[in-house]
């Protein structure tokens, strides 16, 4: 079994057991270390990476439109393994699920009325910047991340025959270097931000759950209880794991959507419906008029503007960046016999129209329940956030109940992906990882959001996640260019040209 593991495992695993050691010996220096080098990052690196993630929007873009979009990514004649509706699930539960539920509520409310991005606190203009700032974290930037990613690894696995990894990928830019120690390190470096990524996600949605339960029943809100919920859902998405992904991943998927749905629709039908639909479609269009300037915004001569940048934008760009390998090898694996245009469009246009309406739906009830003046939201932490909102409402427990069930199955869905993911980074690529690898990579996710919380709290969290994310940038220029590079030489052999894209449009 173990002779199926590469190299990758056993180094990225001492690297890691290394940070969890560092984090238990020593927590509180473990956090001052990585706000330290967090600190650095945002200040000198903030420009780097609003223009990186800009790039790689406009280059997305650019592959929708091209002939090369007609490109299927697979052999000739193979038809997608999973139908779109679920295929569909399985990119929205691996992609956002535990974000879109932690700060649904939490992110536009802060925007409003705590500290906005430009506007004054409670103003008519902070609503409106709060809603399409919201838009602008979690729309087309980050999805056009996951998508260069998982365009990589499904065009060079499935069309060109190489191994599931990231650093097979690059072949078309390093050459003769494409053999020996720089994929090894190429590889380790996208396991560990793997692990970092997910563990922090992880670290969001056990804070939740406890947040939720301290909100409904009175139970603590503190390490002792989210590290029980860890340990509970790592059981749960283990026995998920061991299952296959075909089984447990897909049906914890659909899970997601329905739970999803739902909870949905019963904010829409008991929340400020009216109000809803307006904000909805006045920051959609703000977001559209806005997105080029919002994108660059880095305000070098406003120290509090730029302050909320680091805090929001530069996080969400590291986050997005730390989660694009395990989210752009789960998304390759189940996109298999997709056109690179179908691909595209999948990828960027349904998640993010998803998220919009998601957060149109959430992010407006908090407002108004705000507006209303009963309770202060902002007094609350940012994992109680959502209870406090739904406690001011039409059947709170059924909806407090229903969201707790919702963390906790996109909680497992995302950990059970992300073994799989992390399974095949470190067994030579492999589509059918030993169980065994799946099972200690699972373990390694728990006790790294374990560590975070223990030693910093959800700011450990956001500091790890920046720090993980600047070496994986730097690969992700190097997939731009590889994948550019290969399309290129491709469209030339099979003679695309856009005449021929637009008769097979």
């Amino acid at each position: 079994m173990w002779s199926k593991v590469s190299s990758v495992f056993w180094v990225s695993t001492a690297i890691l057991l290394v940070a969890v050691l560092f984090g238990v010996i020593a927590p509180s220096q473990f956090e001052a270390a990585t706000f330290s080098i967090k600190s650095m990052i945002t200040s000198s690196f903030g420009w780097y990476y609003l223009i990186l993630v800009t790039v790689i929007v406009a280059f997305c873009l650019f592959l929708i439109f091209s002939p090369v979009g007609a490109i299927k990514l697979g052999k000739e004649g193979e038809k997608p393994e999973y139908s779109k509706p679920t295929w569909f699930a399985m990119l929205f539960s691996a992609g956002m699920g535990i974000g879109l539920v932690f700060w649904g509520t939490a992110e536009p409310i802060s925007h409003y009325a705590d500290v906005p991005p430009m506007s004054d606190p409670g103003t008519d203009a902070a609503i409106k910047e709060s809603m399409r700032f919201t838009f602008f974290h979690w729309g087309i930037h980050a999805w056009s991340i996951y998508a260069l990613v998982g365009l990589c690894l499904a065009y060079f696995n499935f069309r060109k025959g190489t191994p599931g990894l990231i650093s097979a990928t690059l072949s078309p830019v390093l050459g003769k270097y494409a053999r020996g120690r720089l994929p090894m390190l190429i590889d380790i470096i996208a396991v560990t931000v793997t692990v970092v990524g997910v563990a922090t996600t992880l670290g969001f949605g056990a804070a939740q759950i406890n947040g939720g339960l301290s909100y409904l029943l009175g139970i603590p809100n503190n390490f002792l209880i989210q590290l029980i919920i860890i340990v509970i859902v790592t059981a749960l998405f283990l026995m998920s794991a061991w299952s296959g992904l075909s089984k447990g991943i897909k049906y914890l998927s659909n899970t997601n959507m329905v739970l999803a749905v739902v909870l949905l629709v019963l904010i829409f039908i008991l929340g400020p419906s009216l109000f809803i639909l307006n904000m909805f479609t006045d920051t959609v269009g703000a977001y559209i008029q806005n997105i080029i300037q919002m994108s660059l915004r880095i305000a070098p001569l406003e120290p509090g503007s730029r302050e909320w940048i680091n805090d929001w934008t530069i996080f969400y760009w590291a986050w997005w960046i730390s989660w694009s390998p395990f989210v752009g090898i789960f998304i390759a694996r189940v996109s298999k016999g997709r056109t690179i245009r179908e691909f595209m469009i999948g990828v960027l246009i349904l998640p993010v129209i998803v998220s919009f309406i998601w957060f149109a739906a959430f992010g407006s009830t908090a407002i108004d329940v705000q507006q209303a003046g009963a309770i202060d939201l902002t007094e609350y932490a940012t994992e109680e956030v959502l209870f406090a909102v739904f406690n001011q409402m039409p059947f709170s427990a059924i909806l407090s109940i229903v969201a707790l069930i919702l963390i906790g199955t996109f909680f497992i869905t995302s950990a059970d992906s992300a073994t799989f993911v992390l399974g095949m980074q470190t067994s030579y690529g492999s589509l059918t990882p030993p169980n065994s690898v799946k099972i200690v990579w699972g373990i390694m996710l728990a006790a790294m959001a374990a560590i975070l919380l223990y030693s910093g709290g959800l700011d450990a969290l956001q500091n790890a996640l920046i720090i993980a994310a600047l070496p994986f940038s730097i690969i992700m220029i190097l997939m731009m260019l590889s994948i550019y590079k290969a399309l290129r030489k491709e469209r030339a052999e099979l003679g695309l040209t856009r005449r021929k894209k637009m008769q097979q449009m």
